[in-house]
């Protein structure tokens, strides 16, 4: 019986992530007695365990969530190479804020986020335990949350209900109150302490609810953002709530967060999913393997890159921008000559077993430039572009796709430089929670001077300095394009990307979904 719940979960899987049109029936079609009667059965622990699966390949894969909201941002670009990377133009419309309503990848990630929605209020009919039930629930808050970012709206249903008929349609901040109270009625039957981190979790929930807080007058007006200070101060009492725990704290190396063995030695991390090297995972080998040259160590698809412009917003001494990883996993090369391996890659490349210098496949030095255009054209197309990465490589596992690297949500930093920011837009009331302090300069600083990250004491810190230090310490982590609404600056022009209209705070509904479904409203100006 397990293996055939199984079964239907990857079948409706395959249809959340595949197609124009969310076909719910698969999911709908399992009975209690099928799931065993509920009340915690094994079965309802592998319904649950699919919500996780569903929404794993989601975040980590390079053509999901990770390319709609880092893409379309100052962080990423998708060059064209020669007849490499043209995709029909998806990468570069999306840099450039061309895209529409047919866009592949703006299709696929709004249906993959409505399975993992549908999948996780399916579970809730089936009786699961109070944990299983708190669990489903964050899980579909944090998916809604991140519809709710990109399109301005959420189809929902109550579990059970009927899906002959069309989903109904949440907007704004009604859909932003309902994530809040769900989250807030969830934390309570969410698993605590730091050996849940694969799991949602308690303090996850308060990062979610962060965000929320945060977000809420840039989901209520994109075009001009407010920030009321009773939201602000929530956001600081959650912050306060997190670093209180007590089971959050740095490491001497800032890319251990997002390493090989991250489970064991990413004490930042707040809320990850689980990836087991040799066995499962959903393709995180693609953050990697999407900016590399074809002829580095593992071998790359030599495609995305950063811009000058951001590689520039770093300090020469910040670490965050690239170092050579002390690997002490199975497989890594030695790197004698101590090259930059993760992080920003930029200039002359190396043989990282023999240091001997690389050449590009037409034999020409195999030297990363600061200037890339978003259609490449002449002789140097394999090096244009400073790479990008932050996910040290798992050398072990790399060969079949399933590498041990668990992929990391939420983390500390996040939460101090949310709580330095809603201090500098009126919130009261914080701490000096975990001695990090209770002003913004003070929690930035705790963040961008620690020895991991080696940057220069700042004086004092404003909102443009904060959002600098943001992209400093969580880019390529998917929230780029988030904060650059909140902080009004997404539709200004950076390289390769003119002024953008405003029609682009928000992401096309996909045509197919309009048509299957009247309750959804397209976004204005599309």
């Amino acid at each position: 019986m397990i293996r055939k719940l199984i079964f239907s979960l990857f079948i409706a899987s395959l249809v959340a992530t595949s197609c124009t049109k969310l076909d719910e029936n698969l999911n709908g079609q399992l009975t209690e007695s099928q799931v065993g009667g509920g009340g915690g059965s094994a079965n309802t622990a592998a319904l649950l365990s699919g919500i996780y699966n569903n929404i794993r390949g989601t975040f980590q894969d390079q053509a999901g969530v990770y390319a709609i909201w880092e893409m379309t941002t100052d962080e990423l670009i998708g060059p064209t190479r020669g007849g490499d990377w043209d995709d029909n133009g998806a990468w570069r419309v999306l840099h450039s804020h061309k895209f529409d309503g047919d866009h592949i990848r703006i299709r696929e990630v709004f249906a993959a986020l409505g399975g993992v929605m549908y999948s996780a209020t399916d579970l809730l009919r089936f009786n699961p335990t109070a944990q299983q039930k708190a669990e489903a629930r964050m899980l579909r808050a944090f998916a809604e949350f991140m519809m709710l970012d990109g399109w301005g709206q959420v189809p929902y249903r109550d579990p059970g209900e009927s899906t002959l008929q069309p989903p109904r349609v949440r907007k704004g901040t009604e859909e932003l109150d309902y994530i809040i109270s769900e989250l807030n009625a969830a934390l309570p039957d969410l698993p605590d302490g730091v050996s849940n981190t694969i799991k949602a979790n308690k303090n996850a929930a308060r990062v979610l609810l962060m965000k929320c807080y945060l977000n809420k007058g840039m989901i209520a007006n994109r075009a001009a953002p407010t920030f009321a200070a009773a939201d602000m101060s929530q956001v600081i009492t959650l912050a306060d709530q997190v670093i209180s725990s007590g089971l959050y704290s740095f490491r001497p190396v800032y890319f251990d967060a997002f390493a090989p063995n991250n489970g064991t030695i990413g004490t930042e991390n707040i809320w990850t999913q689980e990836n087991i090297g040799g066995t499962s995972a959903a393709n995180l080998r693609s953050r990697w393997h999407s900016t590399m040259h074809y002829n580095q160590n593992p071998g790359g698809w030599n495609g995305f890159t950063t811009l000058s412009d951001f590689y520039n917003k770093f300090e020469a001494s910040d670490k965050r921008r690239g170092i050579a990883y002390p690997y002490t996993s199975p497989g890594a090369p030695p790197n004698p000559g101590n090259r930059v391996n993760v992080g920003l890659l930029r200039g002359q490349q190396y043989n990282i077993t023999t240091d001997a210098p690389l050449n590009d496949r037409t034999g020409a030095p195999l030297s990363f430039t600061d200037d890339v255009k978003i259609i490449e054209k002449g002789t140097n197309l394999e090096v244009t572009g400073i790479r990008a990465y932050k996910y040290p490589i798992d050398f072990q596992f790399d060969d079949n796709g399933n590498v041990n690297n668990d992929y990391v949500y939420f983390r500390l930093a996040d939460v101090l430089l949310m709580k330095a920011e809603a201090i500098l837009r009126g919130g009261t009331g914080g701490t000096n929670a975990g001695g990090y302090g209770n002003t913004a300069v003070a929690l930035v600083n705790s963040v961008r001077t620690h020895p991991s990250r080696n940057a220069s004491v700042l004086a004092s810190v404003t909102l443009d300095q904060m959002i600098d230090e943001r992209a400093r310490e969580l880019y390529l982590e998917s929230w780029r394009k988030q904060d650059l609404i909140r902080f009004g600056k997404f539709l200004l022009p950076w390289q390769e990307k003119a002024a953008s209209d405003p029609k682009y705070l928000y992401f096309p509904i996909p045509n197919g979904q309009l048509a299957a479904n009247p309750n959804l409203t397209q976004n204005p100006g599309y």
